[in-house]
């Protein structure tokens, strides 16, 4: 009942955006095909229009005879060169990729992914970390430069999240104090320098739970664009019979749950469209959108036997 692994692929994971490395570099390349390329244009909130069950993109000589030089690239669908912006006016059928993430298909999912985890990164980069000069963009919004010739690349922070299991049939699952009572998730965290990723898990256990656990395992990760992030998904063993504890005060509470009250909680259906806590009809237990990877390892979990 121990071993499992994911059954499905996690939605953000599930891109199928063709990324043309080689076109990126090829400022000739870029260049001859911003002329029939597609923009999409995303607001600071991470907002992008969309209507109709479909995103709306702009054409790219919209914003500029050329490449802008805010604007990134993407890739490529069916041989058109998709771009995108921050644009802080935008308006319309406005919606963030936590809302529409399971009604896109995979191509768009990888193009908002993609396009957000850029973005992000560019608006906190505008200044070299190592000489302090300003800094411009390069190669379609993949790399900057300053002024002093130094080059950075688009950064991503490794986080893992773990699913404690006993072995058997009970999962620890963990609420962050300003999260609704009912609504448990798993508990995860940042990397730190000179660890590597089980160093991280049992770290982390330890210091949000007061757990030590073993059999670390690695089950699959996830691009996660708030800002720029990578979830590294693990599942390791604990003992239920262990007090829990809450030092860095991260977590308000943690409960190990029954395989049959997280299938309970799953058949429900989605966090965002149960009641909450104190309205008719509020559930028990609140699991992870289905946008996590977290919902993921749940569900493969709970589908063991």
């Amino acid at each position: 009942m121990s071993d499992f692994q994911l059954t499905t692929i996690p939605l953000l994971s599930r891109s199928t955006l063709d990324r043309a490395e080689e076109v990126r570099t090829d400022p000739q390349a870029l260049k001859e095909g911003w002329p029939s390329a597609k923009l999409l244009r995303i607001n600071r909130r991470g907002q992008v229009k969309f209507e109709s069950g479909a995103l709306l993109l702009d054409a790219a000589v919209e914003l500029s005879a050329e490449p802008h030089p805010d604007a990134v690239f993407l890739g490529l669908a069916e041989g058109t060169h998709l771009w995108a912006v921050r644009d802080h006016e935008l308006t319309g059928s406005l919606f963030d990729l936590r809302v529409l993430a399971d009604t896109v298909d995979d191509v768009t999912a990888g193009l908002l992914s993609t396009a957000l985890a850029l973005l992000n990164w560019h608006d906190k980069a505008a200044y070299n970390a190592f000489d302090g000069t300003a800094t411009t963009a390069a190669k379609g919004g993949w790399m900057r430069t300053s002024e002093g010739g130094h080059e950075e690349f688009p950064r991503i922070d490794p986080a893992v999240i773990c699913l404690i299991h006993d072995g058997g049939d009970q999962v620890l699952l963990a609420r962050q104090p300003s999260w609704p009572e009912t609504l448990f998730s798993l508990l995860a965290g940042f990397v730190e320098a000179g660890e590597s990723l089980e160093q991280c898990v049992q770290r982390e256990m330890r210091e949000e739970v007061g757990l030590d656990v073993s059999d670390i395992r690695y089950l699959g990760s996830q691009p996660w664009p708030f800002p720029r992030s990578l979830m590294l998904g693990f599942c390791a063993v604990a003992d239920p019979r262990l007090p829990l504890s809450f030092s860095d005060g991260e977590i308000a509470e943690a409960h190990w749950f029954t395989r049959a009250q997280v299938r309970e909680a799953l058949a429900a259906g989605d966090w965002s469209t149960k009641p909450l806590p104190g309205q008719d009809g509020a559930p028990r237990l609140l699991l992870p959108g289905s946008i996590s990877i977290a919902r993921t390892m749940v569900e493969s979990w709970a589908g063991v036997g």
